[in-house]
């Protein structure tokens, strides 16, 4: 049978398995993530594994590619500088949705123009405005998303609106209604900000991908998963990162029930920035009908109904103030752990930490490092001036900062992605105590000593030794999992946060009528721990929620194992209303226009039928599917008036499935 790579880049580490679908894993190998140029992670593990199963790079049928790039991005709250156009709304928009803070202060540009509730133009489209306000930008932004009132009605304005920009820019555009069918404007402009945030970084690994498989002479089709688990052409990923920011997840619950043929479980991938949990029922995962919610963003994208939250093993150690004491916070950002960063850098490293352990007075910014990732445009004179200083190199962050009034300069770097912190981490702690062995444990045991300086209120370290840092920062890791884990029962079992100590006391009194009783929570399912430092943590997390773990064999790699194991899958739909006895009306969600009339509803659904049918086969083939299943699905909503019962809408969706194409030696050898 066919053999199939699937990759998956993560933010600290790309891993790479080679699937035969008689066998199974034939081989699999990890790499670190190398931000400064993707390719040579990907390669490095690709190399690795083609090396160890001594298999030719045209025997290869198909490449597939899972990520977490995206999610970490919007977790953290990176991405490129972009500016929104709104077509048809007023300016109380931009206070919904969260749509002023996902924008940032990116430029934003409001013109005439939209569709009604009946898809009829609002106002004539305003191009003289976008115009202007196009020339005023001179070059500032990197993107640009695009949102018209009722846009999923008729999308003309929004076309109209990207060709402009196009043509005027060279920019890539990103409409709303390429993204979701769904009513809500102000959070289709959210998810269209974000997904044009994030075309750069997805266009970078996409472009590193190909040109490793190039170079190499992979001649086979390059598949990326979406965050629903189904897969899309390379090609067509790039067009809409936004719909792979729960790429890897989704992917990882696939490997979960691939590797553990367990039907029913709470599956938890921790990774370098993020953990992402989810549940499998009978051996699916279920998608989320409100969208995929990331990094507090609840965006229109169609994904597994999973939730991440900013926790990893790479997560960035706070010290946080509690009284006379102290608690200490992991996360959301990702910091280079300082034991990884040694691998690369020693002399720097170790000579710094060990100057800072000998010197009297400790600094806040002890214990941390900066280091460049790429240059960009667009810098004000602070931050190229903060550029300037960090240079090529690993700075220590203490040697950078004289005044506080530069940290603003710094952190905006960080959101940026241009630069990247070092610091310990709890993969540090791991090192300490000696749970992993893969980096500097030396540099890690003096980080942790250095962390360890920090005072409380009350003038003490918090402290006593590396060793008792480390200890605090794992329990603090597992702790924050478990319950992070327990929220997502409450969730999936329909109890509000708010009404957990309500089904608490309920608990409490049923259980101690005729005696004391210690009350326990347990999952009823065992939790599925996947990710490279899955079997550090989750023994640990599993006992304190109560129920087993399960960490397969190759739970570090499962991301990549789910990468080849999804199909094609894409969904159209078409709305049918009724304005007014005997005509109806077909909005076709996808195709510019007015909505078509007719005569009688049958009429009405047999057009949607055929046209949705033609487009979803012709967009599941667009998307890399080969052979597709198509499947129909009608909902009515009506509603008894005068004694009848009238339509008030009509919903027809097609969707088309498939396994992608896979290519052969022989059709390799003529590419």
């Amino acid at each position: 049978m066919a053999l199939l790579m699937g990759i998956d880049t993560g933010g600290t580490y790309t891993d790479c398995v080679l699937l035969d679908e008689d066998k199974g894993i034939v081989a699999s190998a990890k790499a670190l993530t190398t931000r400064q140029d993707l390719a040579i992670g990907i390669g490095a593990a690709v190399d690795n594994v083609l090396a160890n199963s001594k298999i030719a790079p045209d025997d290869v049928a198909l490449v597939s590619l899972s990520t977490t790039l995206a999610t970490n991005a919007v977790v953290e709250g990176q991405g490129g500088r972009i500016c929104l156009v709104l077509i048809g709304f007023d300016q109380t928009a931009l206070s919904r949705a969260g749509l002023a803070d996902a924008l940032k202060g990116d430029p934003h540009i409001t013109i005439a123009g939209g569709h009604d509730a009946f898809g009829s133009p609002l106002a004539d489209l305003d191009l003289d405005a976008l115009r202007d306000g196009l020339t005023s930008l001179d070059g500032e932004v990197s993107a640009f998303a695009v949102a018209g009132q009722f846009a999923v009605l008729n999308i003309t304005h929004e076309c109209a609106v990207r060709d402009m920009i196009v043509e005027m820019t060279g920019k890539p555009v990103t409409c709303s209604h390429e993204l979701s069918q769904k009513l809500d404007g102000p959070r289709r402009a959210l998810t269209c900000v974000l997904n044009a945030r994030l075309i750069n970084l997805i266009h970078h690994l996409i472009s590193a991908a190909k040109n490793f498989m190039h170079a190499h002479g992979i001649h086979a089709p390059l598949m990326v998963v979406r965050g629903d688990g189904a897969l899309i052409s390379a090609d067509l990923a790039q067009t809409k990162p936004i719909e792979t920011i729960l790429s890897g997840p989704a992917a990882s619950l696939v490997g979960a029930s691939w590797l553990t043929n367990t039907s029913d479980a709470l599956v938890s991938d921790i990774g370098g920035t993020t953990t992402d949990y989810a549940f499998l029922r009978n051996g699916q995962p279920r998608l989320d009908p409100k969208g995929a919610q990331v990094g507090g963003w609840h965006t229109m994208v169609e994904a597994v109904a999973m939730r991440t939250i900013g926790l990893g093993g790479d997560s960035a150690v706070h010290v946080a103030a509690d009284g006379l004491k102290c608690a200490i916070k992991l996360g959301p950002r990702r910091h280079i752990p300082l034991s990884l960063l040694a691998i690369t850098h020693r002399a720097i490293v170790h000579e710094t930490l060990e100057r800072q352990l000998k010197a009297a007075r400790h600094s806040d910014y002890d214990g941390l490092f900066v280091q460049a990732i790429k240059n960009a445009e667009g810098h004000s004179d602070t931050e190229k001036a903060l550029l300037g200083q960090i240079g090529e190199d690993v700075v220590p962050l203490a040697a950078l900062f004289s005044t506080r009034a530069r940290v603003g300069t710094l952190d905006r770097l960080v959101s940026r992605g241009l630069v990247q912190i070092a610091g310990v981490t709890p993969s540090d702690a791991a090192h300490v105590l000696g749970l992993h062995s893969d980096w500097d444990k030396e540099v890690a045991l003096k980080g942790m000593q250095v962390f360890a300086r920090h005072k409380t209120n009350a003038g003490k370290f918090i402290a006593d030794s590396a060793e008792a840092m480390a200890r605090w920062v794992l329990t603090t890791l597992v702790t924050a999992s478990a319950e992070a884990l327990l929220a997502a029962g409450f969730d999936e079992d329909g109890i509000t946060r708010n009404d957990v100590h309500k089904f608490l006391l309920s608990e409490t009194q049923s259980t101690q009528q005729n005696r004391m009783v210690k009350l326990a929570l347990n999952l009823s399912v065992p939790v599925i721990g996947l990710g490279a430092s899955a079997h550090v943590y989750y023994n640990d997390v599993a006992a304190m929620l109560g129920t087993d773990a399960i960490v397969p064999a190759h739970a570090g790699v499962a991301n990549a194992v789910g990468a080849v194991a999804g199909q094609v899958r894409i969904t159209l739909e078409a709305r049918v209303t009724a304005p007014e006895e005997g005509r109806y009306q077909v909005f076709m969600g996808h195709v510019a226009g007015a909505p078509q009339q007719f005569t009688t509803l049958a009429k009405a659904i047999a057009h949607a039928r055929g046209e949705l049918s033609a487009a979803v086969r012709a967009k599941a083939h667009e998307a890399g599917a080969g052979d597709v299943e198509l499947k129909e699905k009608q909902t009515d909503k009506t509603a008894t008036i005068e004694g009848r019962e009238t339509l008030i809408e009509s919903k027809f969706a097609v969707t088309a499935s498939g396994r992608p194409r896979i290519t052969t030696n022989h059709e390799a050898g003529a590419t």
